[in-house]
């Protein structure tokens, strides 16, 4: 019962919004904001992390023992 009666006080302050102002507000601008910090904040830790990463790839064994054919110099049957 509490719920339609909170409805019907609801109902006349929905009718009195005008559609074309309705704006995030305040509160949108501080979550976009804080979103916005939280990317910036994250971005810099990976350059910062990305920055420490010295890989240098072993050579392959495998590859190293066949010896590379060059294209075009195979025998045909």
């Amino acid at each position: 019962m509490y719920a339609t009666q909170a409805l019907t006080d609801l109902v006349p302050l929905a009718e009195e919004l005008d559609k074309n102002k309705v704006t995030p507000g305040v509160l949108g601008f501080i979550v976009f904001a804080a979103l916005a910090v939280g990317v910036w904040l994250l971005m810099k830790s990976m350059n910062r992390h990305m920055g420490k990463v010295d890989f240098e790839e072993a050579p392959d064994p495998d590859a190293a023992a066949e010896t590379p054919v060059a294209a075009g110099s195979a025998k045909r049957k």
